[in-house]
C-alpha cells in the first residue's frame, strides 16, 4: 500500500473525515470503528512506517511518544487506576489489518490473558 492511498496517511492529510479526538505533533488518536472495549482509540503516527517490523532505530523516539500519548489519553478516558492495555499487531496473522503502524489503547472492562 502506498502512502497516498494509506487510510491513516488519508486521516493525517485530512483528506477524509476523521473524528480525531486528540493529536499531537506526529500523532493523532481516534475511536476504533470496531471497539473491543468501552474505550477502544487507535493512536496513530503520521509517518506512515508500514508495521512494527518496518520500523528502525531512527524509530525509537517515535515509538516512546506513542506510549506517552497513550497514558495521556488513558487519563483523559479516566481508564486511571483500573488500567488499560496497549497493543499493536505486527502484520496479517497478528491481526493487523491496516498496513500503517498504529497502537490499540483499550479499556474500560477487565482484560483477560491471554489474549488470543
Amino acid at each position: 500500500m502506498t502512502q497516498t492511498s494509506c487510510l491513516f496517511c488519508r486521516m493525517a492529510r485530512r483528506e477524509i473525515n476523521a473524528d480525531i479526538l486528540a493529536q499531537t505533533e506526529g500523532f493523532f488518536a481516534v475511536r476504533d470503528i470496531n471497539p473491543q472495549a468501552p474505550t477502544h482509540l487507535l493512536i496513530i503516527p503520521t509517518e506512515h512506517i508500514s508495521t512494527l517490523a518496518d520500523a528502525t532505530e531512527h524509530h525509537t523516539t517515535l515509538l516512546g511518544q506513542a506510549l506517552q500519548f497513550a497514558n495521556h489519553l488513558a487519563r483523559e478516558e479516566r481508564l486511571l487506576p483500573e488500567g488499560y492495555r496497549v497493543v499493536m499487531n505486527c502484520g496479517p496473522q497478528a491481526g493487523q489489518s491496516v498496513f500503517h503502524l498504529h497502537f490499540h489503547l483499550l479499556g474500560g472492562r477487565v482484560m483477560r490473558w491471554p489474549p488470543g
